[in-house]
């Protein structure tokens, strides 16, 4: 029973490598996967790290600033006390105080702190968080333009599989033909240039099919060159299911972009008003000299400290401030002018898909009744052939007719899905 039951199992795990080799693909998963393969992809990380740095140094604009400094001063000419007030009838007064010394030593630490600033800095971060975020979407933007190339691959994988399966095909009926005739050549009924035609036939479709496998191959590993993921003739590309209600509404991320920059432009208009407002501000200096700070009447080496606060206010500024306000509301227009141009460009591009779209939804209307009076046709043709009243190559012909028809529909049928996802992107829109 043991050995039974280990039979059965290797059976059963036998039986699970064919869909384990079987490799399922999405449209979405390859944009997902060529988002992150994509050597613009690291500039996010690299933007975030940049602005982090810049953000935290800009919040250090609340802390103290801590300079040291040291100098010696010589003064050529000092202040004589002594003679200044030998000329008062105070006996020996000009005797006792010596003249301030020549050389001045000192050696500080100067402590400036920020009290209030009127919101420079709050306005300063704004500005970089709004840098940040306009990066980031100019990154999305670049990496958002290879949807395009991706449905131009993707979809032309699965027009050639699809093609691949028809020739294959056609090829075994061309085969089967030629293998039915031998017999009549062989009896004299079929001559053998029927047998040349089938057999040139034979061998059209085998160039197509060598030069499907070759261009297939190609768009699989261009297509894995940009998502970084092996594409192989075991994977299986899924077709798109787009909705077939479309809207106009757009979401594109180069006018996500504008807005970004708009903000970006406001947080400056605040900064501008900022500079307006008054500063206040305290200040502290820790001393080591000769003379002790101000005492110029000691002449020792002494520490000494010295505290304050200031404010500062500038009250006109030569209309500056008005003047820079006015360059950012123009540069607003500007903005907001370049984001309705782009507006208008897309939705005329909508227009134009929409149109493609409308067209190919016909021809697929039209598809199934066509293949299925090509096929009658072809079935005609067959038994007037086998019945004499036509030869090989008309019958070939009215194949190759219904060969073509069924091409064309898948065609139609791809490019329609295609459309309609190109139309998604465009409006900027995600697949669901």
């Amino acid at each position: 029973m043991r050995r039974r039951e280990l039979i059965i199992m290797i059976i059963l795990l036998l039986g699970q490598f064919p869909l384990q080799a079987q490799k399922i693909l999405t449209l979405q998963e390859c944009y997902d996967q060529a988002m992150k393969a994509n050597a613009l992809a690291a500039e996010k990380n690299g933007y975030a790290d940049i602005s982090k740095l810049r953000d935290e140094n800009l919040a250090k604009g609340w802390l103290p600033t801590l300079d040291a400094n040291g100098s010696f001063i010589y003064n050529s000419s000092v202040l004589d006390m002594g003679s200044v007030l030998g000329s008062l009838p105070i006996p020996g007064i000009a005797g006792a105080i010596k003249p301030l010394p020549n050389e001045q030593y000192k050696i500080t630490l100067d402590i400036n702190q920020v009290i209030y600033d009127g919101g420079a800095i709050k306005g300063a971060r704004a500005i970089e968080k709004a840098d940040l975020s306009i990066n980031e979407k100019q990154t999305e933007t670049d990496l958002y333009k290879l949807r395009e190339q991706i449905n131009g691959y993707y979809f032309n994988i699965l027009l050639l599989a699809r093609q691949k399966e028809l020739l294959n095909n056609y090829m075994e009926i061309i085969k089967k033909r030629i293998g039915s005739i031998q017999s009549g050549i062989n009896n004299g009924v079929i001559i053998k240039s029927d047998e040349d035609v089938l057999t040139s036939e034979k061998i059209n479709l085998e160039q197509q099919l060598a030069e499907n496998e070759i261009r297939k191959n190609a768009f699989m590993k261009i297509l894995s060159d940009i998502t970084g993921n092996e594409i192989s003739s075991s994977t299986e590309l899924i077709m798109p299911s787009p909705p077939t209600e479309l809207t106009n509404e757009l979401s594109r991320p180069e006018l996500q972009l504008f807005d970004l920059r708009k903000e970006q432009l406001d947080a400056g208009m605040k900064v501008i008003e900022s500079k307006r407002m008054p500063k206040a501000f305290g200040f502290a200096t820790i001393g080591y000299g000769n003379p002790p700070g101000s005492n110029f009447f000691k002449n020792e080496f002494a520490p000494y400290y010295v505290l304050g606060a200031g404010i500062k206010w500038n009250i006109f500024d030569w209309n500056k401030s008005r003047n820079e306000k006015q360059i950012i509301s123009f540069q607003q227009n500007i903005m907001q002018n370049r984001k309705n141009d782009l507006s208008d460009n897309l939705k005329r591009l909508l227009d134009l898909k929409y149109a493609e779209i409308e067209s190919l939804k016909t021809l697929n209307e039209t598809d199934s009744s066509l293949i299925a009076l090509r096929k009658r046709i072809t079935a005609s043709a067959e038994s007037q052939y086998q019945n004499g009243t036509i030869t090989a190559t008309d019958y070939l012909n009215q194949l190759d007719a219904e060969r073509q028809a069924m091409i064309n529909s898948e065609i139609h049928k791809i490019s329609l899905s295609m459309r309609r996802i190109e139309y998604l992107n465009i409006s900027g829109k995600e697949i669901e």
